[in-house]
């Protein structure tokens, strides 16, 4: 994986390009510690920073190619899982390689197929070619949405990059925020709407599009959509299909030049993954290592919930000897962690997840200190149907957002009459949602439900948490790769009838049964649990403390906050009946927020526009 960044001029000489270009390539270092190329003519700057992954000799970029008509220049960041597949079909056609890196894949692949080659590709990637005769611009992202790729237009100029503090140290676009990102903050917030980058000019490259820059236009076309297609086969089939399909997406993601793990909870996802990566490691006489992330104390202060019914400590236990990993337990300090929301901040460019973001980057700073590589299990609860809101017909059907049912918890910690609208403008993104989900003729209403139920969660949970993955595993150099957004493991699972997917009636009860011969029953059947958060109570008190001192505070962000009602959180935090976002923000994580929307207002010197 690796950090790209460019500005592209349709119409004159880039100016100040050199000044440009070391302030826009050191925000890429954390993704990309191990080298930094850069490409420059008149029209065209382009940045790479690389994180050595595969061939680690002739990898290196930007990468060139010429041919008797073009000369192309490609950034890339990203992994191909099919790259021999599309390396043999060049091949074919007459082409030579000079190494086994995916990167000189994907530059002749689109030198021949243009961007039909996004088709031909299985990856998580974001990249940029240049073709310099005809100074034109592509720009692509996976289908899923793995890799990021920003972008901001300005005076016919076109600045991209792998995240967004690149496109604002380019200097051409100011740190501003008008109503429409405030909405998405408060009311939609740590989610975003797709292609929204939140700063004011700035938007995202869409999972599944590319585009084209050409004399001051920029022209975008999806080349991916989840539709609606009949589902032909039987439950036995079903199963075989399923079991087949997410073993070769492990399988393809374990190649890799440099050390490789995987992150294991004890949960279902991430024990068929360790357990595939143990078996494929054993056969080359190997141990796989294992890692785990558990805060101080937790075992004194975990309560069950509905959300959260067990700890993961029994269940990895188990998983370790099953699968005889080595294994290795990251315990985080509260203390800690709440230091680190503001680290968790500038890795995302925004506020996020809270803790949930802070100790995932904890936990992949130490995963680094030995591997470059992991493989971890999210996105299979949003596609196969994991969350209780699938399984509680009183959510399921309830005509809005499942993990943010009430916007009132939101509203309160605003003073009256600051987004009035708010609450519209979700409702929008909801019905545009919704509204999108591909369907067939014959569908049940139950089946309908859950083509809608699958999009919000693919577009906005699953988004989510792409986001927090990237941002926090490549702050510290760490790729992690995620076998369930495989798009062929997506689209099967998108038409698979819901008696089907809830098997047994269980969540997930098709991947629970096409493993069950594979892992430990308990394993199996142990029910959803997320990803862990602290209980201690000293992390609630740390977080209230820093929140007090924001509200004393005369800014942009305290002239928005209704103090009153931030100070009842603090003094009745069981008071919090709804969570902020999914299973995981409640009071704590809510006055977390309230940090890293102060952390963000004052590191990114954001000014608030009409």
């Amino acid at each position: 994986m690796c950090g790209i960044a460019g500005l592209i001029s349709s119409q004159k000489t880039i100016e100040h390009k050199e000044k440009i270009a070391p302030l826009m390539i050191n925000t890429l270092k954390r993704r990309g510690p191990d080298e930094g190329g850069v490409y420059m003519d008149e029209n065209a700057l382009l940045l790479h920073r690389r994180l050595a992954v595969v061939d680690i000799e002739n990898g290196r970029q930007p990468m060139e190619f010429k041919t008797k008509d073009e000369h192309y220049i490609l950034v890339y960041n990203g992994e191909l899982y099919n790259t021999e597949e599309v390396k043999k079909e060049l091949i074919a056609k007459g082409y030579s390689f000079s190494g086994h890196s995916d990167t000189e894949v994907v530059l002749k692949a689109y030198a021949e197929f243009g961007e039909k080659c996004a088709e031909k590709f299985n990856g998580i990637f974001a990249f940029a070619v240049f073709e310099c005769l005809r100074k034109r611009l592509f720009l692509c992202r996976d289908r899923i949405g793995v890799k990021p790729l920003f972008y901001a237009l300005k005076d016919h100029e076109l600045i991209f990059g792998s995240e967004i503090k690149t496109i604002l140290k380019s200097g051409l676009i100011k740190p501003e925020i008008n109503k429409e990102g405030l909405f998405e903050l408060f009311f939609l917030g740590p989610a975003r709407s797709q292609g929204v980058g939140v700063f004011k000019g700035i938007s995202e490259l869409k999972p599944g599009e590319y585009a084209y820059f050409e004399n001051g236009n920029l022209i975008k076309k999806k080349y991916f959509e989840i539709t609606a297609q009949p589902h032909t086969e039987s439950e036995a089939q079903t199963l075989e299909h399923t079991k087949w399909l997410i073993e070769d997406a492990i399988k393809r993601q374990l190649v890799s030049d440099v050390p490789l793990c995987t992150f294991l909870s004890g949960g279902l996802d991430s024990s068929i993954i360790t357990n595939c990566a143990s078996k494929n490691a054993k056969a080359e006489n190997r141990q796989i290592c294992s890692y785990s992330v558990e805060y101080r104390d937790n075992d004194k202060y975990f309560e069950k919930t509905l959300f959260q019914p067990n700890r993961d400590a029994d269940f990895i236990d188990l998983m370790v000897r099953h699968a005889d990993t080595k294994h290795f337990e990251v315990i985080i300090e509260n203390e800690v962690l709440a230091e680190y929301l503001r680290d968790a901040t500038l890795a995302r460019d925004l506020p996020g997840m809270a803790d949930v973001d802070s100790s995932l980057l904890l936990f992949c700073k130490e995963v680094k200190k030995n591997f470059t590589v992991a493989l971890s299990g999210e996105c299979a609860d949003e596609i196969f149907g994991g969350y209780p809101w699938y399984h509680r017909e009183e959510i399921l059907f309830e005509d809005t957002f499942p993990w943010s049912r009430s916007l009132d918890i939101r509203r309160s910690i605003l003073k009256d009459g600051i987004l009035k609208s708010g609450e519209e403008y979700v409702r929008g993104r909801y019905l545009d949602t919704v509204n999108s989900a591909s369907k067939l003729s014959t569908d049940s209403k139950l089946e309908s439900r859950m083509r809608e139920m699958f999009m919000l969660n693919f577009n906005w949970f699953m988004q989510c948490l792409l986001d927090r993955k990237d941002r926090m595993s490549m702050y510290s150099g760490l790729e992690v790769r995620v076998p369930f957004c495989d798009y062929r493991i997506v689209e099967y699972a998108y038409n698979m009838p819901w008696n089907l997917k809830a098997l047994m009636g269980r969540e997930k009860g098709i991947v629970r049964k096409a493993f069950e011969d594979d892992l430990p029953r308990e394993i199996v059947y142990r029910k959803k649990s997320p990803y862990p958060k602290t209980h201690n109570p000293f992390y609630f008190k740390t977080v209230s403390e820093k929140v007090r001192k924001i509200l004393e505070k005369k800014s942009p962000l305290t002239d928005m906050l209704c103090k009153s009602n931030i100070e009842n959180i603090m003094e009745n935090p069981d008071s919090i009946s709804d969570p902020w976002y999914g299973q995981l923000m409640r009071a704590p994580q809510i006055l977390a927020y309230i940090v890293q929307l102060d952390t963000w207002f004052e590191e990114y010197n954001v000014d608030i526009i009409n």
